[in-house]
């Protein structure tokens, strides 16, 4: 090579080092402007940055003001195939109108320990290396326009919840009337706004920069009068600020002679970074399944069921909107009802915690919530209330009723006071003491934390003591068909239950007496204990199945409920494949008799009928198996060699 062609080469390998060592980093964020309702995707690049390291990430925010440390959540660069060459692209699926614009911030790794960790011990990023900032990302029309739509039931069967939140407190209205009618003839009813302060949360990260993102106003609007059985359309909103997408649903039938329930615990929301804990896309599937099953419904009404540990926000404002803005497909279409778990809750100064609670209500579940969040979002029958002591709004929505179709559905909050002689155990009995049974022949009862579970959740077991001792006898005396619960993240289906003891065993059988109990916390969240180990083998995983453990699987998935006058099936719709992986039915001791009077049990006969037909039912099988026995014989002498093998339907 020639002098003057080395001397043009090191000329441009300077010129090149000295550019890349005066370029600047840049972090776009497209679009800028996000135009649909539905269009929550947002694609962030970056360029020129020098010396990429594995730990590098991009931060989310919400509002742009946040400090740098009061970040959403964060994305690791290296999650880009392009990283290492100090550019790249991300996508943001899923950004739920936060009622401000969202910005995001790169930050270079940081070297070292790091003393800030999430609530699972990992390590989160210091913000302290910021490279790049990128503009806002704002929604056109963000907080005027409604969203986060969901329905629930009021105390009376002619009428429909519908709550959703905006970013002010204006005037806001419900319209609806019944599909195909012209949109000019429906009906108009006003919406009541509500909200939350920062003040109101008592603990952190509620309280505190990190966790609190204002609410905005949730609105309530009751659609009134409504014929039963019919489909109506319906929209909120306002001509100024806009007006949501048309919604439908079902309405209430008191003389239905069908229910169709989805049931499910501790569902919990997905976001597409990291946070401040783990949060699985489990959620995602459990939702996606029953909005299959609900589209295939046509026009027969449903309801869905959330027994606690709602959207696991656990203080982080923003993963409520996360989460109302994930269920909305299918709460905006059926109505939502939920009862309160310890992740909504759970506080160390809340109001009720007996001596034998000591272990079990000392925690920080709630993040600081106390209830606030869960008490205004969430708008539930009946008037159930409950002072936090902290100058904070009520709790509400802690145990009501409702009659859908032909059962009976009670709430209760495992979390609050439900032993003999309180508000909530008086409502209960009550309650339970006044079920039409010509009108719901089936009683399902719920709650959060089970009453009976052989998982190797040791710190709740004198809460489920008080449960058996308390609430048991109300179960037993008055005809509670089904027990449902949730806390424990797994499918397990009990026999009949009373005092620990079974009463049938078998997965189709005439109410014997005593509910069946089945834990349904298996929507979304992942963590859990193992089950119970062999007493004599505490240390050796070995976990075998009690015997009053009928089905216990750790699928996610949900429960789904079909009852009609004579029967009520419950059947585990798992994840991984959208089918049923176990059901029982329960009869009504009902069947068969006239009017719906109580009568005769359905299969039973009496003693000395029953003894016949045990020894004819023994005769007939010594018969069988002697001619099955000649036929073998016979065939056996007829061949050369050998023998094939029966071939079986598998089960």
């Amino acid at each position: 090579m020639s002098p003057s062609a080395l001397l043009f080469l090191l000329a441009a390998h300077l010129a090149a080092g000295e550019a890349t060592a005066t370029s600047t980093t840049t972090l776009t964020a497209t679009p800028a402007t996000l135009t649909k309702p539905d269009h929550h995707a947002v694609t962030l690049q970056w360029s020129n940055l020098p010396n990429p390291g594995p730990l590098d990430y991009v931060a989310v925010y919400s509002p742009p003001t946040s400090g740098d440390l009061d970040y959403l959540g964060f994305l690791l660069l290296n999650s880009s195939a392009s990283w290492a060459t100090g550019a790249g692209s991300l996508a943001l699926p899923r950004l739920p109108d936060l009622r401000a614009p969202y910005q995001f911030r790169l930050f270079r790794g940081s070297p070292g320990q790091n003393p800030r960790v999430d609530q699972d011990g990992d390590p989160l990023p210091d913000a302290s290396r910021r490279a790049a900032v990128s503009g806002d990302v704002a929604r056109e029309g963000s907080g005027a326009r409604p969203a986060q739509l969901h329905l629930a039931f009021t105390d009376e069967a002619d009428e429909m919840r519908v709550l959703f939140v905006c970013g002010d407190g204006g005037r806001r209205s419900v319209r609806y009337g019944p599909a195909g009618r012209r949109e000019e003839e429906w009906e108009e009813a006003p919406a009541v706004a509500s909200t939350y302060e920062r003040r109101h949360m008592c603990g952190h990260p509620a309280n505190h920069s990190v966790g609190w993102r204002h609410p905005g106003f949730v609105f309530d609007g009751v659609m009134k009068a409504l014929r039963p059985g019919t489909r109506y359309s319906y929209k909120v909103g306002n001509d100024s600020g806009g007006w949501s997408e048309t919604h439908s649903f079902i309405s209430r039938d008191a003389e239905a002679n069908e229910t169709i329930a989805f049931l499910f615990g501790d569902l919990g929301t997905y976001v597409p970074y990291n946070t401040y804990f783990r949060t699985p896309q489990e959620s995602l599937s459990t939702v996606k399944w029953i909005l299959r099953d609900l589209q295939v419904l046509n026009d027969k009404p449903a309801i869905i069921s959330h027994i606690g540990d709602i959207s696991y926000a656990k203080g982080y404002a923003w993963l409520w909107d996360h989460f109302f803005e994930q269920i909305e497909p299918i709460a905006a279409s059926t109505p939502y009802h939920v009862c309160i778990g310890n992740h909504e809750y759970d506080w160390p100064s809340q109001p009720w915690k007996p001596s034998w609670a000591a272990n079990v209500y000392n925690g920080k579940d709630g993040g600081g919530e106390c209830g606030v969040p869960y008490s205004i979002k969430f708008r539930m029958p009946g008037n159930s209330s409950l002072p936090t002591g902290t100058g904070a709004p009520d709790t509400r929505n802690l145990y009501y009723s409702i009659d859908a179709g032909v059962v009976h559905f009670v709430y209760m909050s495992t979390e609050t006071d439900f032993t003999r002689g309180s508000d909530q155990y008086n409502y209960i009995k009550a309650d339970l003491e006044r079920v039409n049974r010509s009108r719901t022949p089936f009683v399902v009862f719920q709650g959060h934390r089970p009453m009976y579970t052989s998982s190797n959740e040791t710190k709740d077991t004198v809460h489920r003591e008080q449960m058996i001792q308390h609430l048991e006898p109300l179960f037993v005396d008055h005809g509670v068909t089904l027990a449902l619960w949730g806390h424990i993240h797994r499918y397990e289906r009990f026999c009949p239950m009373k005092k620990y003891q079974c009463l049938n065993t078998s997965s189709s059988f005439v109410y014997p007496g005593a509910p069946v109990h089945v834990v349904i916390g298996m929507a979304g969240q992942d963590f859990q204990p193992s089950w119970e180990p062999r007493p004599d083998h505490p240390d050796v995983p070995i976990f075998p199945q009690p015997q009053r453990s009928m089905y216990r699987g750790s699928e996610f998935g949900y429960a789904k409920l079909v009852a009609t006058r004579e029967r009520l099936t419950l059947m585990y719709v798992g994840n991984h494949d959208g089918q049923v992986h176990d059901m029982v039915e329960i009869l009504s001791p009902q069947v068969g008799t006239p009017g719906g009077a109580p009568g005769k049990l359905v299969g039973a006969m009496p003693e000395k009928m029953r003894y016949l037909g045990v020894a004819g039912g023994v005769v007939l099988a010594m018969l069988l198996g002697f001619m099955a026995g000649f036929a073998v014989r016979k065939k056996k002498k007829a061949e050369s060699a050998g023998w094939s093998r029966v071939q079986e339907e598998e089960s």
